[in-house]
């Protein structure tokens, strides 16, 4: 790795330098906006030059969608940290995706992102297999026993999937009037109670433990 420009502070590995880039696409996001925010501005605000960065990334849209996953990490943890105290699953589902409908929108980097033609960048971010795993293992860490519900391996992915879409679709593409509050949680529960009723129905049966 070279040791000019970074402001005089290389970085130690291609892991650093991909995380500074990143942070630097964030700040300049956050205070110019996604329209102006290029290839050529941040690699001005580090020190060094297009080329450098094409070496992590292929575009502006493809560092834009690291940028992304940084916000989108933030409100996965949120999230987790909301539900923790909810014990019923369609009521822990119904708030949190409520949650997010309500509060992304007023996210500083998702927002800018979301008001641009870029926005299908951001949708296909929160409907990737990453963010599928990572809101997986969130809701792994509530209170709810996902298994005893039927959902387990491939059918959990499925479900965090079905609510990721459900988040992108209502973020994007707001109902007139939006629904917000009891509205948008009664509405939200009217959905995803039949969902996880479905699947504790057909779950597996557990097996049958021999008396002694």
């Amino acid at each position: 790795m070279g040791r000019k420009g970074w402001g005089g502070t290389p970085p130690a590995d291609d892991a650093e330098a991909r995380k500074r880039i990143v942070d630097a696409a964030v700040d300049r996001v956050q205070s110019r906006g996604p329209r102006h925010t290029t290839l050529s501005d941040v690699a001005t605000d580090l020190g060094i030059t297009r080329p450098t960065i094409y070496r992590y990334f292929a575009s502006i849209e493809d560092l834009l969608a690291a940028a992304a996953e940084v916000a989108l990490d933030g409100w996965t943890a949120r999230i987790g940290d909301m539900s923790k105290d909810i014990s019923d699953a369609t009521d822990l589902l119904t708030e949190a995706v409520a949650f997010l409908i309500e509060q992304l929108p007023d996210e500083p980097l998702l927002a800018q992102l979301l008001e641009t033609d870029r926005m299908r960048l951001v949708g296909r971010q929160m409907v990737m297999p990453a963010a599928v795993a990572r809101s997986r293992t969130m809701l792994q860490n509530t209170q709810i026993n996902w298994a005893a519900l039927g959902f387990t391996g491939a059918r959990f992915d499925d479900l965090v999937e079905f609510l990721l879409r459900m988040i992108q679709s209502m973020v994007i593409a707001p109902s007139d009037p939006p629904r917000t509050g009891a509205a948008l949680r009664d509405y939200l529960r009217l959905w995803i109670g039949p969902v996880m009723g479905a699947a504790t129905k057909s779950a597996p049966p557990r097996p049958v433990r021999k008396r002694r």
